[in-house]
């Protein structure tokens, strides 16, 4: 995770790992509901590209999911960890 700033003894950044962590394991129906099945998707696109062209493809989803990512955890830090970290 990048982080926008240092924080001595950041209990806020280990409590977001705790939850990730949490929340990864997909608990209940509505969690399962929300959750983004990227694998999943991207195995369905694959079996419908043509061989020759798979591995760029595959090479495009891989940036995408990892894009798509940093730009969660961007915003979550940005607004939510900072956010709360100014106002302690």
């Amino acid at each position: 995770m990048k982080n926008l700033r240092e924080v001595n003894d950041d209990i806020l950044k280990d409590w977001f790992i705790y939850r990730d962590e949490d929340i990864s394991a997909l608990k209940s129906n509505e969690d399962k509901k929300h959750w983004i099945y990227f694998d999943e998707i991207a195995e369905k696109i694959l079996r419908n590209v043509p061989e020759q062209n798979k591995k760029y493809v595959k090479k495009q989803l891989d940036l995408l999911d990892e894009n798509f990512m940093d730009y969660i955890f961007y915003w979550n830090e940005k607004y939510y960890r900072n956010g709360f970290v100014d106002g302690v």
